[in-house]
């Protein structure tokens, strides 16, 4: 009996403490204010207790779900420009059972919502405190025109102040709710994501003592006249040179796979290093009187050799990468297809001309040089010296994916980039790159997915 009676007391104290423990987390979040944080102003603080419904849309990013951990969502408006009037939302998700640590988690594209998704399903569930902000605007994430024309301040906010200002207040909000700081501070992003992690450490090697970036767009200047001139290899759709999506997917394809995947030694619809492939679409050349929905014109014969070869100026200057053999069922779907990917001409539009009714045939290389004269709003991220993040005493550390098959930005920026960090770093210290500095290239994978695959529970094609 007395066992029982025990056990009882057990499980009524721990269900009681249990239910004060609810109640002290929801009254320390719903009555949360913090103090003296410059240009650092709260517009709600929400408790949301374990497996309560968090539904929460904006234009970039959304979440719905049951399946999280207690927390309180913080949600700031902080100050950017004073003189100009400029603010950027900002969130803060601060769990209940806390791992010490801070995870701020970066956009895609334009990015113009607070990362929602990734706040509930990266942070959370694993303890971190997580900080994500809107750049300073509200939009989808391929729509430039809250950019201009001529709105600077904004563009500089998305290139890097936004970011860096939550950092700064996510941190602070972060040590006043614990009452204590936070042991490390991590990062996490894709595509201008990964530019965003990216120019932080350089900027401010403080902010973070590790990053994990993936397919950075951190070439501003470069990726947006690279993904014109992509385009431009096969527009018009009426032109001899289109290639329609069925030939990527049907014809291509298949042909890229019967001359390399077995490169390395098994066949299995992946080509682990597609730069050891040579592919030769003349072996597709059509014959006389063949349908040419199974073969390929001269006309596209030469785009595609424009399209698997790097980008150089007629002075060869290297612009940028290529795309590589093997991602040909997603390559319609980035920069080679029709319509073209929306972004692009925006970037050009709103951020670089402040003309916006600019078309991608009026593209020219003169363009290039007025990108990286300008580098509107500060956001190019190609500094190689990155000693005053990954030198003593601070020792930060960089993890670095991209996919061969990447149909946005070429594998070979994220290569380009490591390579100048590599170069810098044994001519001028006498660091070890691989001590603080590592780049994975995944076979077979398109933009951005790796991301989801480690931190989501999704049938997407890794």
């Amino acid at each position: 009996m007395l066992p029982v009676i025990a056990f009882a007391l057990l499980t009524c104290t721990a269900s009681t403490l249990g239910e004060a423990a609810v109640r002290s987390s929801r009254e320390a979040c719903t009555r949360f204010s913090p103090r003296d944080i410059p240009d650092v102003f709260l517009t709600a603080a929400t408790y949301f207790p374990a497996h309560a419904r968090v539904d929460i849309t904006n234009l970039f990013s959304s979440i719905n779900t049951t399946d999280l951990p207690a927390f309180c969502r913080v949600e700031l408006k902080i100050t950017t420009n004073a003189t100009a009037g400029s603010f950027a939302i900002t969130e803060v998700w601060l769990p209940d059972d806390w791992n010490g640590r801070v995870l701020t988690i970066g956009n895609g594209g334009f990015g113009g919502g607070v990362t929602v998704s990734d706040l509930g399903g990266v942070a959370i569930p694993q303890g971190f405190a997580g900080i994500s902000t809107n750049t300073g605007h509200n939009s989808t994430a391929v729509d430039g025109s809250w950019a201009g024309p001529h709105n600077d301040n904004a563009i500089t906010d998305w290139g890097w102040r936004a970011i860096h200002l939550s950092v700064v207040a996510g941190k602070a909000i972060t040590q006043q709710y614990y009452r204590q700081a936070a042991k490390r501070s991590y990062y996490i992003g894709c595509s201008t994501g990964g530019r965003q992690g990216l120019k932080e450490i350089q900027l401010f090697p403080e902010s973070f003592d590790g990053i994990v970036v993936g397919s950075p767009a951190n070439w501003m200047s470069h990726v947006e006249p690279w993904s014109v001139h992509m385009s431009l290899n096969v527009l018009p759709a009426t032109s001899s040179h289109f290639i329609p999506q069925d030939l990527w997917a049907n014809v291509i394809g298949p042909e890229v796979m019967r001359q390399c995947d077995e490169l390395d030694g098994l066949k299995d619809g992946i080509i682990n290093d597609p730069r050891a492939c040579s592919f030769r679409p003349e072996a597709l050349t059509c014959r006389p009187g063949q349908n040419t929905s199974a073969c390929l014109t001269a006309g596209q014969i030469s785009a595609l050799h424009r399209i698997y070869a790097d980008y150089y100026e007629a002075d060869q200057t290297y612009v940028f990468g290529r795309y590589y053999p093997g991602g040909e069922n997603a390559y319609f779907g980035g920069l080679v297809g029709d319509p073209p990917f929306a972004l692009v001409a925006d970037w050009f539009r709103y951020i670089l001309l402040n003309d916006t009714e600019w078309t991608m045939d009026q593209y020219n290389a003169s363009l290039i040089e007025l990108g990286d004269v300008l580098d509107p709003g500060q956001s190019n991220a190609i500094n190689p010296n990155l000693t005053a993040f990954v030198d003593a005493p601070h020792r930060g550390k960089i993890l670095h994916y991209v996919g061969w098959a990447d149909q946005l930005i070429s594998p070979g920026n994220s290569v380009h980039y490591y390579e100048t960090v590599h170069e810098f770093t044994r001519a001028n210290t006498t660091l070890d790159v691989d001590d603080f500095y590592r780049l994975f290239t995944v076979p077979g994978m398109n933009h951005w997915y790796v991301f989801w695959c480690v931190w989501h529970d999704r049938p997407l094609p890794c």
